[in-house]
């Protein structure tokens, strides 16, 4: 049997708090209870929402809670590693220069879509021969030199995308009809999160992927690409859990009050009072328990863990 692969990927763009700890338990969890490998992957490449010190501050709090990984990788260094693959696409011609803004495509839309995705409908397939013409194009239209086309991908027609989630069950979306052409990369040799991400997991050998269940929606565009990547024979694993929410039932934000794990710790919190808080929201410690992650090894189970949102 293949050995489990996990990992905890964070980004640089807050700071770390209940919300994300939860999520980052569970994966870590799924993957040590059964002797899998952890793996740690900064994922900072989303640069205008980047907060300067936030990668450093959230190594240091999953370090105090008490997670470990076998292996570490920051997304900014291995921009070489997304140029090889989106070249790739390009020279399958599943990918083509988009020069609609968001405002663009959200006034095309005919009909609300769930989530926050956005459907494209196609408005470049064919419009240009080249990068370079978009980019000349971009630049009459915007009379601006920051602003760039994009990559997108090229979903083939009434292609239907199923899959068994690990706790969200099947999961199916008809992704031309939904989401349309996805957005690769905002830069002629760059990489956007679907891209990066899913060249990642893919060559680090990650053989399931656990995290919040906002992510749903975007995994069938993830598993498009990966099928046109043909990076590995193996095919990736979802498990989408529920988010950690506030009392109006939105994710976890400053309104939401401070839940910042570096703010517990300065109101001397302990890492196992914190683990033991969320470890009772799955099912896997008694109100009021101070546990830690070794603790909650032999304890995990995925079927425990309520399907709503938890909510503070």
């Amino acid at each position: 049997m293949t050995r489990y692969v996990g990992r905890l990927a964070p980004s640089p763009t807050g700071a770390l708090h209940l919300g994300n700890v939860r999520t980052f338990m569970i994966a870590w969890l799924r993957a040590r209870s059964q002797g899998g490998k952890v793996i740690f992957r900064m994922e900072d490449l989303d640069h205008p929402k980047d907060k300067p010190g936030a990668a450093a501050q959230a190594v240091k709090d999953l370090r105090w809670l008490g997670f470990d990984w076998d292996e570490e990788y920051v997304q900014s260094e291995r921009k070489a590693v997304y140029r090889e693959a989106l070249e790739a696409l390009r020279a399958t011609g599943l990918v083509y220069p988009c020069v609609c803004s968001r405002r663009d495509v959200e006034s095309a839309q005919s009909a609300p879509h769930a989530g926050e995705q956005l459907y494209y409908p196609g408005t470049c397939r064919g419009r240009f021969r080249t990068w370079q013409e978009a980019v000349e194009f971009k630049h009459r239209v915007t009379e601006t030199q920051r602003d760039k086309p994009c990559w997108r991908f090229r979903v083939p027609e009434n292609t239907v995308v199923s899959f068994d989630d690990a706790f969200a069950g099947r999961y199916e979306q008809n992704v031309p009809k939904t989401l349309g052409d996805f957005p690769l990369a905002r830069d002629e040799f760059g990489a956007g999160y679907t891209l990066a991400c899913t060249v990642d997991d893919l060559l680090m050998g990650v053989t399931e992927v656990v995290r919040g269940d906002d992510l749903l929606p975007a995994t069938p565009a993830q598993i498009l690409l990966a099928q046109a990547l043909r990076l590995c024979d193996s095919a990736l694993r979802y498990c989408h859990v529920p988010l950690v929410v506030g009392k109006d039932g939105k994710r976890l934000a400053k309104r939401h009050g401070d839940t910042r794990i570096a703010s517990y710790r300065e109101q001397g919190k302990t890492p196992e009072e914190i683990l033991g808080f969320l470890a009772a929201s799955c099912g896997w410690a008694a109100k009021g328990e101070a546990v830690s992650l070794a603790d909650l090894v032999p304890r995990f189970d995925l079927t425990t863990i309520p399907h709503a949102p938890f909510m503070i």
